[in-house]
């Protein structure tokens, strides 16, 4: 009997009509839930354990167990699957799927429904599992299994599932996830990105950097302007140093690259799938904004879901990537279209737009540039303190989707910039508008702090201080601009 029950797999579709039944199923898991705490006995309610509370030696005892969810399909039902719900009184005894794409195989799991949906249970007292590599595979033993005895026949029905994922891809459907250029503060979004790199950016807690080829939205500034030098915009989320030359000269140079938080928890579960050069779905991620700077966040909501890179989804991102770096304007934002503010004019009408992440990967140490930038902070911030002793010398932090850069203004090329030495009240305006700064109605700047610096034209070239240091101490320096008339 045990014999029968055993060998007998259902294909998923015939699964789903077999509710409140013990199954076994052979799937490929195309989505992964990251592991979160729950409370209770292991008992559900729909997808959802029921908290059970009791009374010992005159105190509440709750009882904990931990839950993952994955989302598996097979050739009867590749879309969209189904979830299998897991839970476990210890972390470690989760299924630890290796690589989206890899085959489970279920025994005895229960087949459940919740808001019209199904989904299968796991029962750890009497249910079990047995993860596979997928269709790269070579053995046929688990790699990680729960109460669970290999048996002779296990190869046959591997050997079978690994076939039929050779021409398997995933069907996404239609609006399904966004682009970076769609994200909003504090809402949670899919997003199809490529993991460009993943390093560790402080003890127990890691980055991944991702990329779909749009620009995500300009952020307002809501930051005090007149911090200290070293209180001002960070030029990137990661601590110092930066990454290094090498690593960016890999990277796309137009899109925005977003940083993706990793924290402790979620480590284990996640690092090993992030593998470079792939494509991700993230489910469910969490846009957030550090210091004007986009951010995602894992959340225990968050799932991973595997695509190839034949993707259609995928091969589009990559074309309109590759469309854009075809035309003539593909290196402006996107977010300045029809066209950039007229507030500042540039001699070089001729030069060829570029990124800022151009500008960072140059092969050549000194080089001008012409970009179109925001300028989001300023150092000094009061106009009166601009100059010294007849001088400019001021700090400007500019970014576009790419990158985020200081370059200064000095000299010679402020008097340009400023169009001489106007009064305090002239240059108070001037820089009012080109940091997007609020006018009263007189015109003058209402609040600093909250800011909308709009898109502007400048051009930049990049020198260096010291020759035993080239690259190391490159620096960059806006010429050849001016703000026009009126502004």
């Amino acid at each position: 009997m045990g014999e029968r029950d055993d060998y007998k797999f259902l294909k998923i579709k015939d699964a789903i009509s077999a509710i409140n039944q013990k199954v076994n199923l052979i799937g490929v898991v195309i989505e992964l839930g990251f592991p979160k705490t729950t409370r209770g006995t292991g008992r559900t309610y729909g997808r959802y354990q029921k908290i059970i509370v009791f009374m010992v030696g005159g105190r509440l005892m709750n009882f904990s167990n931990f839950f993952c969810s994955v989302k598996i399909v097979d050739e009867s039902y590749p879309k969209p699957g189904i979830p299998v719900n897991f839970f476990m009184a210890h972390m470690e005894n989760l299924p630890t799927v290796g690589s989206p794409g890899d085959i489970i195989q279920l025994s005895r799991v229960v087949m459940k429904t919740h808001n019209d949906g199904v989904y299968a249970l796991f029962n750890k007292k009497f249910s079990s599992f047995a993860l596979y590599e997928g269709k790269n595979g070579e053995d046929f033993l688990p790699y990680q299994c729960s109460l669970f005895r290999p048996r002779d026949h296990d190869s046959k029905f591997i050997a079978g599932m690994r076939k039929w994922l050779v021409d398997f891809h995933v069907d996404e459907g239609v609006n399904t996830f966004s682009f970076l250029r769609e994200m909003r503060e504090g809402q949670h979004a899919n997003l199809v990105c490529k993991i460009l790199h993943v390093c560790e950016i402080a003890k127990n807690e890691w980055m991944a950097l991702v990329w779909d080829g749009t620009d995500s939205p300009p952020i307002s500034i809501n930051t005090n302007p007149e911090h200290k030098m070293d209180e001002q915009l960070p030029l990137q989320l990661e601590p110092s140093p930066p990454l290094s030359r090498d690593l960016l000269r890999t990277f796309p140079t137009v899109g925005t690259i977003l940083r993706v938080i990793i924290d402790k928890v979620n480590q284990k579960h996640v690092l090993h799938l992030l593998n470079t050069g792939e494509w991700v779905k993230f489910i469910s991620i969490l846009c957030e904004v550090h210091a004007g700077l986009w951010c995602g966040v894992l959340t225990p909501f968050t799932k991973l879901r595997y695509l190839s890179n034949e993707d259609h989804f995928v091969l589009a991102c990559q074309r309109s990537y590759n469309e854009r770096l075809s035309l003539k304007l593909g290196r402006i934002p996107y977010w300045c279209f029809p066209w950039c503010s007229q507030i500042t004019e540039v001699d070089y009408d001729h030069m060829p737009f570029v990124t800022l992440m151009d500008v960072l990967t140059y092969s050549e140490a000194t080089a001008r540039f012409k970009c179109i930038i925001r300028v989001v902070a300023a150092f000094p911030w009061r106009a009166e303190d601009f100059s010294h002793h007849g001088t400019y010398r001021i700090r400007l932090t500019i970014e576009d989707p790419t990158a985020r850069i200081h370059a200064f203004i000095y000299a010679e090329d402020g008097e340009k910039f400023f169009d001489g030495n106007p009064s305090i009240d002239v240059l108070t305006r001037k820089r009012d508008k080109l940091l997007g700064v609020a006018a009263n109605n007189d015109g003058k700047g209402t609040n600093p702090a909250s800011r909308n610096p709009p898109w502007v034209q400048c051009c930049l070239k990049s020198y260096y201080l010291d020759k035993n240091d080239i690259w190391g101490s490159r620096q960059y320096r806006i010429f050849g601009t001016k703000l026009a008339e009126g502004a």
